[in-house]
């Protein structure tokens, strides 16, 4: 099952019935934007107990179009890297803290 946003949201109302949908939604929207806006800088986001977001430059480079082999111009392209975290991974495989 994948996450979407308002599957995620129903959780965080869930979890938070103190808070607004509207103003969980909000808090949402800002925290993706940030972490958007940090990786568009080229800046490293660490969510502790979660794992690392990072980007990366991709250098240009010729490819081939496999159905042809035709010669193809990659253009140089940022690409975003997740490292998770110990905890994480510990607690998606069941091993013990």
């Amino acid at each position: 099952m994948a996450i979407v946003k308002s599957n995620l949201l129903k959780q965080l109302s869930k979890n938070y019935p103190n808070f607004l949908k509207k103003d969980l939604e909000k808090f949402m929207n800002i925290i993706f934007s940030e972490i958007k806006r940090s990786l568009k800088r080229g800046e490293r986001v660490e969510l502790r107990g979660f794992g690392v977001f990072s980007s990366k430059i991709q250098k240009a480079r010729i490819s081939r179009n496999p159905k042809t082999n035709e010669k193809i111009n990659t253009p140089e392209k940022k690409t975003i890297n997740f490292k998770m975290s110990k905890d994480l991974f510990k607690i998606l495989n069941n091993e013990k803290k």
